[in-house]
């Protein structure tokens, strides 16, 4: 189907961000319809994860608004980020899942890290989280029972990134934020997390409806295999909004130094 003819995932208004009397990002409109993959790209210090933050509520806008679908609601209906009560935007974040950076898993088991939600937040009991577990698992294309009790310091980078994807999935999200999911991997394990994440976009949700992807990325060769929807982000807006196969063909200048600068972006490893 059309994006434009989904019902509207995400809409930010005139969205904009200054950290005292830096200005990071102005006047930035933008509208993700659900089921779609968007890859948030740009250089360094251009806004891609300050956006993020934005648009999950992790940071207040200095202006503009954001809406998001309240999957709670029957129809998903869009709800002002900045108008809700910490537990209404608790409440919403349920039916999200972020994939950070550094996966953030903590220090227990792998079994532990995808049934801490799960424990906490879902109506199941011991048995349905095991099997949602390890159906996860599964689904982030792991081998169930070689992983599913190893520490997380016994895990590889790439198998790490996995275990964070699995217990992104156990929550079955209607959306899945990823930050930079493929810095710091080598060629190889990065091509299989894009595959993972372009599995797991099209793994439908319980009720049968479609997943949004939306992926802060350094990384040229995500763009090349999954060919989302890209947003660029220069000079605190927008430069560029549209499809793959037009990125660095039409009308952003920057877009095309950026492009040739991508691998080595991707190859820089915050600390």
């Amino acid at each position: 189907m059309d994006p434009k003819q989904r019902p509207t995932e995400i809409r930010a208004i005139g969205l904009g961000k200054s950290f005292g009397a830096q200005r990071v990002l102005e006047g930035i409109d933008l509208e993700i319809a659900r089921g779609e993959i968007v890859a948030i790209a740009g250089m360094s210090g251009s806004g891609k994860t300050v956006l993020l933050d934005l648009l999950t509520g992790l940071i207040e806008a200095s202006e503009g608004r954001v809406l998001i679908a309240d999957h709670a609601m029957e129809g998903s209906p869009l709800v002002e980020l900045n108008a809700l009560s910490e537990r209404e935007l608790d409440a919403l974040r349920m039916h999200w899942a972020i994939v950070f950076q550094h996966n953030a898993l903590f220090s227990a088991t792998v079994r532990e890290n995808c049934a801490l939600w799960l424990r906490e937040n879902a109506r199941m009991g011991e048995r349905e989280i095991d099997e949602r577990v390890r159906w996860a698992l599964k689904s982030a294309a792991l081998d169930v029972e070689s992983v599913i009790d190893k520490h997380r310091d016994e895990l590889s980078g790439g198998m790490a990134k996995r275990v964070a994807v699995a217990r992104a999935i156990a929550m079955d999200p209607a959306i899945i934020f990823y930050d930079e999911p493929t810095t710091g991997l080598d060629p190889i394990v990065a091509g299989e997390i894009h595959e993972l994440i372009w599995n797991t976009h099209h793994l439908p949700l319980s009720d049968g409806a479609q997943r949004t992807s939306i992926i802060v990325t350094h990384d040229k060769d995500l763009l090349r295999r999954l060919r989302p929807r890209v947003v660029m982000l220069h000079n605190r807006g927008v430069c560029f909004d549209g499809p793959y196969d037009n990125f660095g063909k039409d009308g952003c200048e920057i877009a095309v130094e950026y492009l040739a600068a991508m691998p080595v972006l991707h190859a820089r490893t915050p600390s």
